[in-house]
C-alpha cells in the first residue's frame, strides 16, 4: 500500500525537530534577560548571564573529569546556589543528576551511590560526616568511590569537614564559561535520578527524562498563571522531585531563585518582605508553621504571595488559615514518579461565593490533571475500570501521560507493576466526585479496617486539625482484640496550648461517626521526613502500646 502523502518527504530534520529539554530555558533567559537577577543567597546576587556561565563552567569542569552521557553525578546539597547550577550544568553533558535527601543516614546514601553508580558527588560541609561514612561503606565493599567535591557556604558555621579533593568554587573556576554544551541526543534521554523514601526495604530509583522535565516545568507555569520574572522562594527542597521541576520553571520565566538554607518561619517571612517574594511551594507542615507563627512575625507583607501546597492531603483548616493570612494557595498533588505535582485543584470563581469553610473543603481536593498531563483517573485496580463519579466509591489514583517517570532504575519488575494496564498506579485511594475532581481518602496501607468498616485516616485527621490546640496530626491503626483495628491519634500541640485526650475525643464525636473516633490519643512531636511528611510507619509501631480511651 502506498505511503500517505503526509509521509512522503516530510521527515524530521534539524530545522524542524529538536529534542525537548529544559536546558533551553536557561540559554534563553541568559540571552534575553542577561542582567535580570537569577539567584539570591544572602549577600550573593547573580544575573542570568552569570548563572548561565557558571553552569557551563560546571559542565566543562565535570567533562575534564571524564563525566559524559548517562554518567551519574550525585549531589548532597541544601537549597544553595550550587544546587541551582547543578540542575543545568550536569545535564549539559548528557549526565544524570542524582539529588540525595540531606536527612538520610550513611547506609541509605551508600546504597544510592552504589545503585546509581555515581561517578562524582558534590557535598555541602553540613553533610560531610554522613557522606564520609557512606564512602567508607563503599570502600569496605571494595567498590570505587566517586570523586568528591566539597561545597562551602558562608551561611553554614556548624560542624563538618572537607572530605574531597577540591572545593566547588575552585572546581568550576577551572571550567570554561563558554563551554559548548550539547543538546540531548534524544528527549527520552535521562536527566535525573530520584530515590523514593524507602520506608520498607531499599528505596527505588525513579528516572526522569528531558522531555518529562521540560513538560512539567511548562505545566507549572500554566497551573499558576506565572508571569515573567517571578520571585520564587526555595522553601521546598530541590532534592525533592528536583524541586517539583521549579529550577527549570523559574529559568523559563527568567525569575529569581531566592535560596533558603533552612526552612524556618522567621527566615521565610523575612525573605518574603525583603525580596518581595511572589511564589513559594511547600508541604502542609510548612504552611502550618507559618499560620501558627506570632502575628508580629507576619507584619509588613503587603503584596500578593502565591503558595503551592502538596504532600499529604492538606487539612481544610490549613487552607482556611492561609486564606485568612492573605496568601493565595493552590493545591497540587503528585508523587516522585510524576515529577512532583501532576494534578491541581483548579479554583472556580463561583467558589468565592461560598463560606470560607466550604471553599476550604473544595480546595482540599486533589483536583484534575495538569495541563500537560494526559489523564488522572480513579480506577478499580482489580478490573482496571474507572469507578463511578459518585464521590463515594473508592479506587486507586492512576496517571497517564508525559509527566510520568521513565521507570525504576535496574528494577524491571517494579516498573512493570507500576505501569500495569497502561496506567501509573499511585497507591493512593480516592473517590471521583461528580464534577470530575479527585479526592484522596487514604494511602492503601493507611486505611483502618475496624469491625469490617473502612476508616479513612485522612478524614479523621481533617477533624483533628479543626481543634484549636492541634498543630499536626497523624492517625494510624491500633490493633484491637474486638474490632481488629481502631484509630489511634498522634498529635503535636501548639506551643502554650493545653488539651486532654478526653477533650480531643469529645471534639471528634461532634464530627465523626462513633466507630471513626480515635480510641487512643498520644501527644508529642511527630516524626517527619525532610519534606514535611509525617512518617506514619514509625507511628504504627508505637500505636500498639498506646493507652485506650473509653469512647
Amino acid at each position: 500500500m502506498p505511503a500517505s502523502i503526509y509521509e512522503q518527504g516530510l521527515d524530521k530534520n534539524p530545522a524542524n525537530y529538536v529534542p525537548q529539554t529544559p536546558l533551553t530555558f536557561i540559554e534563553r533567559a541568559a540571552t534575553v534577560y542577561p542582567d535580570k537577577t537569577a539567584v539570591i543567597h544572602g549577600p550573593i546576587q547573580r544575573s542570568w548571564a552569570q548563572t548561565y556561565a557558571r553552569c557551563r563552567q560546571l559542565a566543562s569542569a565535570l567533562s575534564k573529569l571524564g563525566v559524559g552521557r548517562f554518567d551519574t553525578v550525585a549531589v548532597m546539597l541544601p537549597n544553595t546556589p550550587p544546587m541551582v547550577d547543578c540542575h543545568f550544568g550536569v545535564p549539559m553533558l548528557g549526565a544524570v543528576l542524582c539529588s540525595l535527601n540531606t536527612r538520610l543516614d550513611s547506609a541509605a546514601i551508600a546504597f544510592m551511590l552504589e545503585h546509581g553508580e555515581a561517578k562524582v558527588v558534590i557535598v555541602d560541609k553540613e553533610f560531610s560526616l554522613v557522606m564520609k561514612a557512606a564512602l567508607q561503606v563503599l570502600k569496605e565493599k571494595g567498590l570505587n568511590a566517586p570523586v568528591v567535591i566539597d561545597a562551602d557556604d558562608a551561611q553554614y558555621t556548624g560542624a563538618g569537614e572537607r572530605i574531597g579533593t577540591v572545593e566547588y568554587e575552585a572546581f568550576i573556576a577551572g571550567g570554561d564559561p563558554d563551554f559548548a554544551w550539547r543538546m540531548p541526543a534524544d528527549e527520552w534521554d535521562s536527566i535525573c535520578l530520584n530515590y523514593t523514601s524507602g520506608t520498607t526495604g531499599n528505596p527505588k530509583g525513579v528516572v526522569y527524562s528531558h522531555r518529562g522535565a521540560y513538560v512539567n516545568a511548562i505545566s507549572n507555569i500554566l497551573e499558576w498563571d506565572m508571569p515573567k520574572h517571578p520571585v520564587y522562594l526555595w522553601t521546598l527542597p530541590m532534592f525533592h522531585c528536583n524541586g517539583w521541576c521549579f529550577p527549570w520553571t523559574i529559568a523559563a520565566r527568567a525569575g529569581v531563585n531566592v535560596c533558603l538554607r533552612r526552612v524556618e518561619a522567621a527566615a521565610i517571612f523575612d525573605a518574603i518582605r525583603t525580596h518581595k517574594v511572589t511564589h513559594y511551594c511547600g508541604a502542609p507542615i510548612v504552611h502550618g508553621m507559618l499560620i501558627n507563627s506570632p502575628a508580629e512575625m507576619k507584619q509588613g507583607i503587603t503584596h500578593q504571595v502565591k503558595a503551592m501546597v502538596a504532600g499529604a492531603a492538606p487539612p481544610a483548616a490549613m487552607i482556611e488559615g492561609m486564606e485568612k493570612m492573605g496568601f493565595d494557595i493552590t493545591h497540587v498533588y503528585g508523587l516522585t514518579e510524576t515529577y512532583g505535582p501532576a494534578s491541581v485543584c483548579v479554583k472556580h470563581d463561583a467558589w468565592q461565593e461560598e463560606e470560607i469553610g466550604e471553599r476550604a473543603r473544595l480546595n482540599a481536593r486533589q483536583g484534575v490533571r495538569y495541563h500537560l498531563q494526559q489523564a488522572i483517573n480513579v480506577i478499580n485496580p482489580e478490573t482496571m475500570q474507572p469507578v463511578p463519579a459518585d464521590g463515594e466509591t473508592m479506587g486507586e489514583i492512576m496517571f497517564r501521560g508525559n509527566i510520568t517517570m521513565k521507570g525504576y532504575l535496574k528494577n524491571p519488575k517494579a516498573t512493570q507493576e507500576a505501569f500495569e494496564g497502561g496506567w501509573f498506579h499511585s497507591g493512593d485511594l480516592a473517590v471521583m466526585n461528580p464534577d470530575g475532581y479527585v479526592k484522596i481518602k487514604d494511602r492503601s496501607k493507611d486505611i483502618i479496617i475496624s469491625g469490617g468498616e473502612n476508616i479513612s485516616s485522612i478524614e479523621v485527621e481533617d477533624v483533628l486539625y479543626r481543634h484549636p490546640a492541634v498543630l499536626a496530626a497523624a492517625v494510624v491503626a491500633k490493633p484491637d482484640p474486638k474490632w481488629g483495628e481502631t484509630p489511634c491519634a498522634f498529635l503535636e500541640i501548639k506551643p502554650g496550648a493545653q488539651v486532654t485526650p478526653e477533650e480531643i475525643v469529645a471534639h471528634c464525636k461532634q464530627y465523626l461517626a462513633g466507630f471513626k473516633v480515635p480510641r487512643a490519643v498520644v501527644f508529642g512531636e511527630l516524626p517527619k521526613t525532610s519534606t514535611g511528611k509525617i512518617q506514619k510507619f514509625e507511628l504504627r509501631g508505637k500505636a500498639g502500646s498506646a493507652g485506650a480511651i473509653d469512647v
